[in-house]
């Protein structure tokens, strides 16, 4: 046996890999559930600016562009605006991912007076209602459940150019 060594007694073996099983399991949750909540909220700051976007680009068109024509612009808004995520809005007011339904995409083109309106304005009004819990973005882990919405929901209104 060399200088300045002790010898290892009985009860300390395995005790390090004990605490390695032990605490493994806590951090890769850990480490799990601070991926999907942040990509959750990504997902979630995407959904809000393309409802936003969606309404801008209705309400910004020239005047005489018909109803149809500022549907078809307020959706293609929001389908860019969602385009990363592998989300879609459809024609049918339905979002879609993977080809599979996961949420409404309601575009009401014009809308009848703004909310809170005094002067009568028109509105374009786009709201995006998309169920995560049924439709997540990242694989499932047991119990990130718990931690994340089962819908994201935003509405936005622009008011139509005069």
């Amino acid at each position: 046996m060399g200088r300045g060594r002790r010898p290892r007694r009985r009860s300390d073996d395995g005790a390090a890999a004990v605490e390695f099983a032990l605490v493994v399991p806590l951090l890769c949750f850990l480490l799990f559930a601070i991926i999907g909540y942040g990509y959750m909220l990504s997902f979630r700051q995407a959904l809000s600016q393309a409802a936003a976007e969606g309404a801008r680009a209705a309400a910004v068109a020239p005047r005489d562009t018909s109803d149809a024509q500022l549907t078809t612009r307020a959706v293609q808004a929001v389908n860019q605006g969602l385009s990363s995520y592998g989300v879609t809005c459809t024609a049918a007011e339905v979002l879609m991912r993977d080809g599979e339904p996961a949420g409404t995409c309601d575009i009401q083109v014009p809308a009848t007076t703004c909310s809170g309106s005094t002067t009568n304005a028109r509105c374009v009004k786009v709201t995006l209602e998309y169920t995560y819990e049924d439709d997540a973005l990242l694989p499932s882990f047991p119990g990130l459940g718990i931690l994340l919405p089962e819908k994201l929901t935003y509405t936005t209104e622009a008011q139509v150019n005069p």
